[in-house]
Parts: structure tokens; C-alpha cells; sequence
């Protein structure tokens, strides 16, 4: 028995959980994109500032002229600048100023008259993924004067530590950011979608556990978007699946009740055969002249009960597969069609079918489906049916033609369907729909086509579609 009591995911599982992770990750996402660029230009200002500074150092030096420079005064410049050397390079002379435990070599030169973006980008990665110290030669244009060119021999780790304080600042500047605004998504969805969503799974829970109440169909809401159009529509499906559950249950019931007047009524007919074959017997005019209607209403009606009862009881088609040649089938159909011909009417029957033309299928209903066919245009009052078969890939197609008058308008309207598909008084109209379920059970197909496709005029021609082999022998 299926659970009627819906089955909740936990919170860790749930949509919103889920939509809450995405939230943070598209945050986060969106804020290491914006930190790429910002850590390079980070990076830029520092060297930047870094010149500024050593330039005013060396302006510092530049107000004593023709004296020397005070080695303490040169050691605090060089100190709160944090260069071991600077060259100041004017329009007109060269200054200098090294400290005096220089470096032995520079490790990295960095122009900073090169003003290329993903060159920063590239730069400011390569300093991050850095473990140990270089020394970095920078040499650009003075930020106060374009025409001076500066140059400083600094440590890159001081800048590396300041870029990884400014990038954790960023960092958790946008964890607060992530979780805020997934927080707000978060609550957004419960109201706008997780709630609503759980009231539709409610409703359909409740509806599978008693489909034919009406107090168990979802009331649809005022909302406009697809939430309310979901809720909408599921109303709407539920109540024309309540009234058809309903059809059904009363369709069930008259079925089985008519399955029992049948089967009583067709042995009230056995009575009535028995006693119209004692009346066939009496040498009256009158009688004789009576009885073959009588025996022809009695003759209807038990096939009216025997393809009721067929209908009823065969739900679904059963196959027995074999594998035959089609042209001893059609043979036989042909034998049982003539038998059941008015004796002395016109009636003939031609198949037209390679003698070697197999096909894997269950003869009997195979047999059953043409036979029915066939009956069928005798009842039309057909003289003539011509049978057809040809492969077309992996199918054989059977066209069955009758030059009979054809189908009323009213029976291609209702074609295939129980008890509305007849086009004679008196006929069911179950032979067509016994017809189609067999060939379908087969895996094919049954139509009616236009007679001129066979070169026929009037009547009627239907076309089956079979496979010649099953699928998993293909």
C-alpha cells in the first residue's frame, strides 16, 4: 500500500538549503571577481606610494645644497620609506641614496610605465603565491612630478602582508554580505515557493488517498504567477479525474451487471434455438416463412452477448507468440468467413500475399482480428474482400478491402470506439475495437485508409500495421 503522509526532506535536503548554498556561492563568486581587480589596483597604489614617498625623501636631501648629506638623516629616510636605495633621476642630474647593508642582487624589476590591467591582475597573484621574500627593483614616474623618473629597491613581503590583511578584510566583508543576502533568499523562498509547494504536495496526497471526495480537492488561490497557475490547474485536474474515477466505479458496476444479463441471457437464447429448430421442423408455409427472421434476430443477439461478454472479460490481451507463414492464416479466415456467408450469396475472397512471408505474432488472435474484419463486411453487405500484405522495412502491412458501401459519417466519427462505432442496427461496434487492442498488443497499429489506394472504388479498407519480429529478437 503506498504512504499517504508525504514524505518531507530534511532541512539539509530541502530546496532551500540548497538555493541557500547557491546564494553564498554566487555571492562569493560575484565578490572574487570584484577582489581581482581591487587586489591588483591594491598592489599598484602601494609601489605608487612607495615612489611618492621615496621622492620626498629625496627632496628632503635636495634642500642642502653643497653640503653633505647627514648619514642619520639618510638612514630615518631610508627607514620610513623601507627601501635600501633610491635614485632620483631629474631633468638635469642624478641623485642617490643607498643604504648601507644594500642586497646583493634584485630579484624582480617592476615598470611601472607599463599601465597594463591583466598585467596587475597577473602581478598581484604571482606576489600572493609567493612564500618567500624577493626584492623587487621599482622604477615609474613620481606621482607629484611626471618628468622625474624614481627608482627603489624594497622588500615585496611588507606588500604581500598588506595585501593579505586588505584581501581578508574583503573576505569577510563578503561572508557577511553571502550570508545576508542568502539568509533574505532563504526566507524569500520559504514564503514564495517552499510553502506553497508543500500545500500543493498536501492536496495531492490528501487527493491520492480518497480521489472521488470533493472536500480533498486543492482550493486554488489569487495568485497570479506560476504558483497560482500550478494550483489552478491542479484544481481543475482533480475535479475532472474525481468525476471520471466517478464514471468509472458506476461504468465498473453496470459492467458486471451486464455481464450477468448476459449470461443469463444467453441461455434463455439457448432455449429459444432449441425450440426454433422443433419449429423448423413443422410443414407450415406460415412458419417457414417466419422462421429465418427469427432465426437471425436469435443469431444477433447471441453475438451481441458474445461480444460483450469477450469485451468485458478480455481487459487485456494476452499473446502467444509463434513464428507462421501469414498466408496459411489468411487461408483459414478465409474458410471461416465463407462458412459464416449467407448460404447462395455472391461472396468471394482473395489474398494476395507471398507464399513465403512469415511473421512472429500469436495466430489466434491473429486469426480472431482478420476473421472480425472480414465479418464485418459481410454484415456490410459485401461481396468482394481482397487481402493485401507487403513488407515496408521490419513491418507487414495487411490492408483488408471490401467494395461493401462503406462506413456512415457517423460511424468514422465514433470509429474504434465500444458500442458507438457500428454502422449497422443492431452491432456493437466491438469488432473494430477488438481488432485495434489486438494489434496494438502486437506492438502495431490499425487504420482506416481511402479504397483508392488500393485501386479500389468504395467500400472500405483497413490497414494493419505489424511488426514482422519482436523487438528483442530484432
Amino acid at each position: 500500500m503506498p504512504e499517504t503522509k508525504p514524505h518531507r526532506p530534511g532541512f539539509l535536503h530541502g530546496l532551500s538549503f540548497r538555493l541557500l548554498l547557491l546564494t553564498m556561492f554566487f555571492v562569493m563568486l560575484a565578490e572574487f571577481m570584484i577582489w581581482t581587480p581591487s587586489i591588483a589596483r591594491y598592489r599598484k597604489v602601494y609601489l605608487e606610494e612607495n615612489l611618492a614617498r621615496a621622492h620626498l625623501s629625496m627632496l628632503a636631501v635636495d634642500v642642502m645644497p653643497g653640503e653633505k648629506v647627514n648619514a642619520e638623516l639618510e638612514k630615518a629616510l631610508l627607514f620610513h620609506t623601507e627601501a635600501y636605495g633610491i635614485v632620483l633621476n631629474l631633468p638635469d642630474r642624478r641623485m642617490l641614496m643607498l643604504s648601507k647593508d644594500m642586497p646583493p642582487k634584485v630579484d624582480l624589476q617592476v615598470n611601472m610605465h607599463i599601465d597594463s590591467f591583466f598585467g596587475f591582475i597577473g602581478d598581484a597573484f604571482s606576489t600572493l603565491a609567493q612564500r618567500q621574500n624577493r626584492v623587487m627593483r621599482v622604477f615609474g614616474p613620481s606621482p607629484k612630478d611626471p618628468k622625474v623618473t624614481v627608482e627603489v629597491l624594497i622588500d615585496e613581503a611588507p606588500m604581500r602582508t598588506a595585501m593579505l590583511e586588505y584581501s581578508g578584510r574583503i573576505l569577510n566583508l563578503s561572508i557577511v554580505i553571502s550570508l545576508f543576502t542568502a539568509g533574505l533568499v532563504f526566507l524569500s523562498l520559504q514564503w514564495l515557493m517552499v510553502r506553497p509547494m508543500r500545500r500543493i504536495t498536501n492536496a495531492m496526497t490528501r487527493f491520492r488517498a480518497r480521489p472521488e471526495d470533493s472536500t480533498h480537492i486543492i482550493p486554488p488561490s489569487t495568485r497570479s504567477d506560476e504558483i497560482g497557475i500550478a494550483e489552478r490547474e491542479l484544481a481543475v485536474m482533480q475535479e475532472e479525474l474525481r468525476a471520471a474515477l466517478q464514471q468509472k466505479t458506476r461504468l465498473a458496476a453496470l459492467g458486471v451487471a451486464v455481464a450477468k444479463v448476459n449470461h443469463d441471457l444467453r441461455n434463455s437464447l439457448a432455449t429459444a434455438v432449441l425450440a426454433s429448430d422443433r419449429l423448423a421442423s413443422i410443414d407450415d408455409p406460415e412458419v417457414k416463412r417466419t422462421m429465418p427472421r427469427l432465426l437471425n434476430a436469435i443469431d444477433r443477439a447471441v453475438n451481441l452477448c458474445s461480444q460483450t461478454l469477450n469485451y468485458v472479460g478480455d481487459s487485456k490481451v494476452r499473446l502467444d507468440l509463434t513464428r507462421f507463414y501469414l498466408k496459411d492464416l489468411l487461408q483459414e479466415v478465409e474458410a471461416a468467413v465463407q462458412s459464416n456467408a449467407v448460404p447462395g450469396a455472391a461472396f468471394s475472397w482473395q489474398n494476395k500475399i507471398d507464399d513465403m512471408l512469415e511473421i512472429e505474432a500469436d495466430r489466434e488472435q491473429l486469426f480472431r482480428a482478420i476473421s472480425n474484419l472480414g465479418q464485418n463486411a459481410i454484415e456490410a453487405g459485401a461481396e468482394k474482400v481482397l487481402v493485401r500484405c507487403m513488407l515496408d522495412g521490419g513491418w507487414v502491412i495487411i490492408d483488408i478491402a471490401d467494395d461493401g458501401p462503406g462506413l456512415a459519417a457517423s460511424a468514422l466519427e465514433n470509429l474504434f470506439q465500444p458500442f458507438a462505432g457500428s454502422a449497422r442496427d443492431g452491432g456493437t461496434g466491438l469488432g473494430l475495437v477488438i481488432v485495434r487492442d489486438v494489434v496494438r498488443a502486437h506492438g502495431g497499429d490499425v487504420s482506416l485508409v481511402n479504397p483508392e489506394i488500393n485501386g479500389e472504388t468504395g467500400g472500405a479498407t483497413f490497414r494493419l500495421r505489424l511488426p514482422q519480429e519482436r523487438e528483442s529478437d530484432r
